[in-house]
């Protein structure tokens, strides 16, 4: 997800609980869905696996992945949450490659939120790429 919903300043916010349902939408649980992506113990096959981890990763408040898994040429130095902010569905519109075989990759979401109770939601096509062999996230256009 673009950093335009990124709060660019660190805040105290706590995390929130690790969820037993995974938050991407896939029927698994979190530890073995994008827990394993978040935790380094796998990496991403496909830029809409990568997508999904991030918007888990925006979920759960995992600033560390978020990073890693931003290309270095667009990366934010840091990462903070805004503690209203609680994202809350992730639906996948459409792709482009972004398949094992391919280099490059867009995913178009729609990522529903709540922000201090009140609920949004955030409509993008992220680009996706490869760097040293991993799928990391671009950039992105907000529609």
């Amino acid at each position: 997800m673009s950093r335009r919903r990124v709060n660019q300043r660190p805040t105290s916010a706590a995390a929130p609980a690790r969820p037993e349902a995974c938050p991407c939408g896939l029927p698994a649980r979190y530890e073995e869905c994008c827990g394993r992506l978040h935790r380094g113990d796998a990496a991403a096959a496909t830029a809409e696996q990568l997508m999904r981890s991030r918007f888990s990763a925006f979920a759960v408040r995992d600033a560390a992945y978020l990073l890693r898994s931003w290309h270095p040429d667009t990366r934010p130095a840091e990462i903070g949450f805004d503690p209203g902010m609680r994202w809350t569905r992730l639906e996948i519109l459409g792709t482009t490659e972004g398949g094992p075989f391919h280099t490059t990759g867009t995913v178009e979401f729609r990522a529903h939120y709540t922000d201090t109770g009140t609920p949004g939601d955030l409509h993008e096509n992220s680009r996706f790429t490869r760097h040293d062999g991993t799928w990391v996230y671009l950039d992105g256009e907000v529609s």
